[in-house]
């Protein structure tokens, strides 16, 4: 399922090459003719995520909410700039706290510092820099672009969605959630998401954080990944910092202390703007430079525990350990976890 990084990624695709233009919508697969008629000939007008739920505006009146879910996916096709470097800007949407993801300023530092090949896949780094006409895949793990003929192109499978402006498409298949809502549908959404630090990295959002956490007798390992709780969190960053804090995931969230709720919600800040940044779940401090390169280049030297289930720890040579937890894969360290 794609994490939080992913879907601020995503939106910013849309705020870089859809939002401004008029957007001619279908559903070729025929399952969302009437939302896809409701936004047909309108202009959208912002594209914003809150964790892992995407909010499209149109016209500033109509909202397409989506959700990717475990097989959703979007790919986009035509004259496509996709930036990584792109960082949050300001922008409330509707009476919430949390502030939408907006096309802002190019982060700091040169290409080559926050953008590496991925011979994995797992970034579309080759599609950064000037427009050009192609197809890129954007879920969990973004696709390098591949050059098309005719324009626009033909769906390709079960598409539940189609945007369409006059030099760029975007289809959406297999998404968990896909509906048009109006503001305050939006708002009754977001208000039962758990704060998001990209959008909101005020004391009150990790006060807000720490509540959650110390008055549930619920583990730490189940709270990471409930989207009330906090936003965007999914399975790879859930096991990676759980390992990086040296946290039982077993461990009540209400006997955690205090100190390591709050350094818990700052890693999920630094780690969430990191993978906005590279595309990548970097989860590995402390590395040479080529170290860091090889990181970037491959995930299976990029993560501490992550499917690294049976081989011993990177910290003292235990083997990792994978569990079922919560109906999904759990892997960490017994030993530095205990």
């Amino acid at each position: 399922m794609p994490e939080g990084h992913s879907v601020h990624r995503i939106a910013r695709q849309f705020a870089r090459n859809f939002v401004g233009h008029t957007v001619a919508a279908s559903s070729p697969q025929g399952r969302f003719a009437e939302g896809a008629a409701q936004l047909d000939g309108k202009t959208m007008t912002a594209s914003r995520a809150v964790g892992k739920q995407m909010f499209l505006e149109f016209d500033g009146i109509l909202w397409l909410r989506v959700h990717l879910g475990i097989y959703g996916a979007w790919d986009f096709a035509g004259e496509i700039t996709a930036d990584a470097t792109i960082r949050s800007a300001g922008g409330r949407m509707g009476q919430t706290n949390q502030r939408g993801t907006e096309l802002g300023e190019q982060a700091e530092g040169t290409l080559d510092e926050i953008a590496l090949d991925d011979s994995a896949g797992e970034d579309s780094i080759n599609s950064i820099g000037a427009p050009r006409r192609a197809r890129i895949r954007m879920a969990e793990q973004e696709k390098e672009g591949e050059e098309i003929g005719d324009f626009p192109p033909e769906p390709v499978g079960a598409v539940r969605v189609r945007l369409l402006t006059e030099t760029a498409v975007a289809d959406l298949r297999g998404p968990t959630a896909c509906e048009v809502l109006d503001a305050a549908q939006v708002d009754a959404v977001i208000a039962k998401l758990g704060p998001d630090p990209l959008l909101d990295d005020s004391e009150a959002a990790e006060q807000r954080f720490v509540d959650a956490v110390a008055k549930k007798p619920t583990p730490i390992g189940l709270l990471l990944m409930d989207q009330s709780v906090v936003s965007g969190i999914g399975n790879v960053y859930r096991a990676e910092m759980l390992f990086r804090a040296r946290l039982n995931p077993h461990t009540p969230g209400k006997l955690v202390p205090t100190d390591t709720v709050r350094a818990l919600w700052r890693d999920w800040a630094y780690l969430l703007d990191l993978g906005v940044r590279t595309g990548q779940m970097m989860t590995m401090d402390g590395l040479d430079e080529a170290a860091y390169a090889a990181a970037m280049a491959d995930r299976a030297d990029r993560h501490w525990v992550y499917k690294r289930e049976g081989l011993p720890c990177r910290i003292c040579g235990t083997h990792i350990v994978l569990e079922e937890f919560g109906a999904r894969k759990l892997y960490w360290c017994p030993k530095d976890q205990a």
